[in-house]
């Protein structure tokens, strides 16, 4: 039964999710704002995102979604991260000066609008980026290059010391994490010495833990 506040029904926060999508990144904050949520399980492998029922939720067809307490719908990743870290200021996701805000949502702009795609996506789903069957083992080689490529160029121009941004934590950190997260555990590429020290720093904490142990993925 759904808690009720003065008559009227309310829910908990829901995450539409896949394992190993980038959606585990907003899992990551949700589990550090630490409010009641639940998760509901969309199978990329299994073509859930196309189906009737999903494209409902979201017509984009694809994760991560957030069913927000009061039923609406919020969708993208930089968006969701946003939320979350406006919405529950007591988690500290978000620097409190606006320039510094400006850029924890440059930097997960960055890797949501050009890391993921041009990196992984290519590496992961080659068929998207050429007609020809025989070209993708091109588009993989060249997804691996510029993932490798972007991974540099973070480092290179790193502001931070142990996280992102100069204040601390925040939702850059979420949004570096998945990207690391492939590069390493999934597709066994070198990375530089201060993102491998991220992904260390990040897989240690007990939100990314709970995050990665709901998913089935490897911590």
């Amino acid at each position: 039964m759904l808690p009720v506040a003065h008559g009227i029904p309310r829910v908990s926060m829901k995450l539409y999710y896949s394992p190993g999508a980038c959606s585990v990144g907003i899992h990551v904050l949700l589990e550090e704002v630490g409010k009641p949520f639940d998760l509901e399980l969309v199978a990329l492998k299994d073509q859930a995102q196309n189906t009737p029922e999903f494209r409902a939720i979201n017509p984009k067809g694809k994760v991560p979604v957030l069913q927000r307490d009061d039923g609406s719908v919020l969708t993208e990743f930089t968006a969701i991260a946003f939320w979350l870290g406006a919405k529950f200021p007591e988690a500290k996701l978000l620097p409190a000066d606006v320039d510094a805000q400006a850029d924890a949502i440059s930097f997960v702009d960055y890797i949501t609008g050009t890391v993921h795609p041009n990196g992984f996506t290519r590496q992961f789903r080659a068929s998207r980026f050429t007609p020809n069957p025989a070209d993708e083992p091109k588009v993989v080689e060249q997804g691996k290059a510029l993932a490798a490529e972007y991974l540099e160029t973070i480092d290179r121009t790193w502001k931070g010391g142990e996280w992102v941004v100069p204040q601390g934590y925040s939702i850059a950190d979420a949004a570096l994490f998945f990207v690391e997260y492939w590069a390493v555990k999934r597709v066994g590429m070198p990375v530089p010495a201060r993102i491998e020290a991220h992904l260390k720093a990040m897989l240690a904490r007990p939100a990314v833990q709970r995050a990665l142990a709901a998913s089935g993925m490897a911590a």
